[in-house]
Parts: C-alpha cells; sequence; structure tokens
C-alpha cells in the first residue's frame, strides 16, 4: 500500500546560486560506432540531404535544443590526423582507429561535422590530439578553422570550398591523458608541459579561443585528484575550464543504490573545485578556474556485447546502451547535480549524442527514436535556462550500499526572469511511497500552475524501442498551489518538472 511521505522546500527569488550558462545542455559526437555512420550521417537513407545527414536525426536532435558538441573524440582524438577529413571525399585515406579497433574512412571530417552541427544550431568544441601529435597539429588546426584568409592552411580551407572561417571558440587540449587505455598516455608533468605550450600556441594564432585542460578520466582514477594539482601547475593561467568526466551503472541491480550516485557526482565535482582553489592560493591568481563535465552519462549495458565485435568492420554497433526508467531517472539527477553548481560548471556534455550510450537511437536505413534518459534531458534543456536558485529542503533520507542520508527528493530550481517562470525539477527516488513535498513560494505569490510533468513507471527496467515506447511523460501530475506554498506531488520513483508563471504574463 503506498504511504505518503512528507518534505519541505524553501526558494526565494534572492536566493541566487548563478546563471545558467547554456552549454551545460551540451553533447559529444565521437568517430565510434554507429555514432556518425548511421548516426547522423547515411547518405543512402531516405531522408538524406545532399550532403548524406539524415534529416529525422536532425529534427530530433534540435527538438533538444543542445547548445555545443564535443568533437571528434574522446578516446579516437588521441591517434587522430585532422587532415585525414579534410578536403576531396575520394582523397581521404582510411586507417585502422585504435581507440576502438575500428576502421576509419574519413568521410566525415571537421567540415562536414561543423555543417551537420549548424543545421542542428549548436556550436562545435573540439579536441586536439595530444596522444600521437601536439603543438603543431593543433596550431595548424586552429589556423584551417579560424583564420580569415591569407595562410597556407586558412586558403586551404577555402580551397576546400569554406571560405568564410568556422570560428570555433571553444578547444579540449587533449582527452583522459593519464588513462592506460590512451594512445599516448602522458603523466601529469608531461602532459601538463605539452598542453601549456600548446594552449600558447593555439592562442597565438586565435587570442579569442577558451581552452579546456584535461583532468582526471574519473574520479576513481587512482591519479586523482593529483593530476588536476600538478597539471594546473602548469595550464592554470592559459585554460578557462578543467574537464570531468563520470559514468554510473548498474551492475548489482541495487535501484536504491543506483538513484544515489548522483552523490558521488556532487562529491566529484566538489573536490576538483577545491583542488582549483588550491591551485590558485598557491598561484595568487585572481582567476578561477571554472569546470567544463565534457563526458556524463549511465553506461553499463553494452559492455559485454561489445567484447564480441569484430575488429577493423566500419561503424559497427559499439556502446549502444539500451536505456532503462531507473537510467533515466539517474540522469534526471545527474542534471540536477550541474545545475546546482552553476557558479563552477560552465558547460557539460551528455556523452553520446546517438547511438553511442545515447538519448537517441536509430536504424540503419530505418526510424529514429527517443531512449527513455531522452526524456530529463530535454525538459531540462529546454526550461532549465535561466537562474539557478538555492533550495532549501528537509527530507527523509535512507542508507544504501554505497551510501548514507541519501534524501528520497532530489531537486533543482531555476527560475527565468525572461519568462518569468519558476521551474523545478524534482525526483523522487523512495521506489514505494509518494512524496509529498510544501514548497514555500512567498517570493512567487503572483504565479500560477502552468504544468506538472512526470515520467513514471512501475517498472525500473522498462525500456523504450523503436514501435515500443514503454517510458513516455505524462502531463498528469497532481500538485497544486495552496496560499504561499506549492504542495508538491511526486509519484513514487519519478522524475517530475513543475512549471509555475507569473499570472500577469498569462
Amino acid at each position: 500500500m503506498d504511504r505518503v511521505l512528507h518534505a519541505k522546500m524553501f526558494i526565494d527569488k534572492s536566493y541566487k546560486v548563478s546563471e545558467v550558462d547554456k552549454r551545460i545542455y551540451g553533447s559529444f559526437v565521437e568517430q565510434l560506432g554507429r555514432a556518425v555512420y548511421g548516426g547522423l550521417y547515411e547518405p543512402t537513407h531516405p531522408t538524406a540531404d545532399k550532403n548524406g545527414f539524415r534529416q529525422d536525426v536532425i529534427d530530433v536532435v534540435k527538438e533538444l535544443q543542445v547548445p555545443i558538441i564535443r568533437y571528434p573524440g574522446g578516446n579516437m582524438v588521441s591517434a587522430y590526423n585532422w587532415e585525414d577529413g579534410v578536403g576531396p571525399k575520394e582523397k581521404r585515406p582510411r586507417r585502422l582507429e585504435l581507440a576502438w579497433r575500428s576502421l576509419e574512412t574519413n568521410e566525415v571530417g571537421t567540415n562536414e561535422f561543423v555543417e551537420w552541427a549548424e543545421k542542428v544550431n549548436a556550436d562545435v568544441m573540439l579536441a586536439v590530439n595530444l596522444g600521437t601529435r601536439g603543438i603543431d597539429a593543433a596550431r595548424n588546426l586552429v589556423e584551417y578553422c579560424n583564420h580569415p584568409s591569407g595562410t597556407y592552411w586558412s586558403d586551404l580551407r577555402r580551397e576546400h570550398g569554406y571560405n568564410n572561417p568556422h570560428n570555433i571558440k571553444v578547444w579540449c587540449l587533449g582527452n583522459e591523458m593519464d588513462g592506460p587505455w590512451q594512445i599516448g598516455q602522458k603523466t601529469a608533468y608531461e602532459y601538463g608541459r605539452l598542453a601549456a605550450e600548446t594552449a600558447k600556441a593555439m592562442r597565438q594564432v586565435d587570442p579569442s579561443i577558451e581552452l579546456v585542460s584535461c583532468g582526471s578520466s574519473g574520479s576513481g582514477m587512482a591519479t586523482f585528484p593529483d593530476w588536476e594539482a600538478e597539471t594546473l601547475e602548469h595550464t592554470y593561467e592559459y585554460a578557462n575550464y578543467i574537464s570531468l568526466h563520470q559514468y554510473f551503472g548498474n551492475q548489482e541491480n541495487d535501484t536504491a543504490n543506483f538513484l544515489a550516485k548522483s552523490m558521488e557526482m556532487d562529491h566529484f565535482i566538489h573536490s576538483v573545485i577545491a583542488t582549483c582553489d588550491y591551485i590558485k592560493a598557491k598561484k595568487r591568481s585572481k582567476k578561477t578556474m571554472m569546470l567544463s563535465f565534457d563526458e556524463w552519462n549511465v553506461w553499463y549495458h553494452s559492455n559485454s556485447q561489445d567484447k564480441k565485435v569484430d575488429p577493423w568492420s566500419i561503424a559497427p554497433p559499439l556502446l549502444e546502451d539500451i536505456y532503462t526508467f531507473e537510467d533515466a531517472l539517474l540522469v534526471g539527477s545527474m542534471l540536477n547535480t550541474l545545475l546546482n553548481h552553476a557558479d563552477r560548471v560552465k558547460m557539460a556534455c551528455m556523452a553520446q549524442l546517438i547511438n553511442v550510450i545515447a538519448p537517441i537511437m536509430t536504424e540503419n536505413g530505418g526510424g529514429v527514436w527517443k531512449q527513455t534518459i531522452f526524456y530529463p534531458y530535454y525538459y531540462t534543456s529546454v526550461y532549465g535556462r535561466g537562474t539557478v536558485l538555492h533550495s532549501m529542503v528537509e527530507s527523509p533520507k535512507y542508507d544504501s550500499k554505497d551510501f548514507t542520508d541519501v534524501p528520497y527528493l532530489d531537486q533543482s530550481v531555476v527560475y527565468n526572469e525572461e519568462t518569468d517562470e519558476l521551474v523545478i525539477f524534482a525526483i523522487n527516488r523512495h521506489l514505494e511511497h509518494t512524496l509529498l513535498v510544501d514548497v514555500d513560494t512567498r517570493s512567487f505569490t503572483e504565479y500560477e500552475l502552468v504544468e506538472h510533468i512526470v515520467l513514471e513507471n512501475e517498472n525500473p527496467k522498462a525500456v523504450n524501442r523503436l514501435h515500443n515506447q514503454q517510458v513516455q511523460p505524462n502531463s498528469n501530475g497532481q500538485s497544486y498551489l495552496e496560499g504561499d506554498k506549492l504542495v508538491a506531488v511526486l509519484p513514487k520513483m519519478s522524475w517530475n518538472m513543475i512549471r509555475l508563471r507569473n499570472k500577469k504574463d498569462c
């Protein structure tokens, strides 16, 4: 029998965390599996345009309003020669792609990806190869992409059909360089020195660019957080951001423990901030290092299946996790965590966008569909714009295998001054009981309830397929206003978005 639990929340317009940088809703595309070939690019598909891009995929990606997309990696970038992917396609070499043991045709490269990103209204975050290459290749790529004309590399871009510079403003200085799986793995000292000198050269070409220094490959690395401290000794004054990567899985099939894992993400962010601020103090710097959480998601479903894929095939199905309802709940919590750190997390990229650990799936030659995790990403991206407010919460808690004092209520709150809307994103982690939340909204007294969207399902393992969408949001939320408070009714095991709008604007 469903027993009702009670929680309290207090929010006020004056208690601000930070304005949301829209790039917190970014994503990631790597030349991996079917992310590109069979995902965004499939020239023989019935919806393909003249450039080979699938229009059905473009339409779904545009729904998400993704502001920035990281490319081309990821592990792939650490042995990637960017020159292979520009110029006439018939002259591009086929290469053994070492990170994922696939055959790379190079049909899609920098220019094609920039074209596709424009179609989905997204900017591009480019990563440079600091595994097998370094300063020279990186500065040449910046010149190719961003310099107007009159030099070898800028004129080569124009020769390739792109008269105007791409003006790519965000660049990653390598990827996961402390990982033993990485081609060209480096020590913190080796990476820090190379990244700093590469940053200086890239900035000489284009002083307006922003740079992301490579952080640890995850909070569980033996190198963390010493890697951050030592590399920032070299890159602090050249980089604008340091990267964070984190993935979660439910290998133990323990839903209650799985839904608490966003607390680990929160701890990771706090630890990186503390390390950055230590280096800031040590250097007597006036600059505050911001964070780019440029890989995050749930990832574990496809691990055993990927071991069966034959090496050196073209666009094999790799990392094709089929996401469950409980995965969508954790993704919602991870988005809440990013928002609640909006003062320091300025960019983030859900990894990845299409087919590869992705919210969007396709069939080669067939249809496209939305995974369970699409929905919290969509609603948070579209409606989580504005200023994050501090939300003071009293919630019942539970203990799980790895965590203690886990609040059943997980939340973030965004006030959009432009639309005069208050938006609450809330998860009830309880597997059996409704959570009734009294929300003190006394500074929003002239507001009315616009909608309460709920993502819920009796089965935490429910999934979506092309012709069987078991997990979809509904607008049947039961929340209501009562005097100067909102009573938020959160069904058991649910993700919720509650929107209030000023009556004067209605």
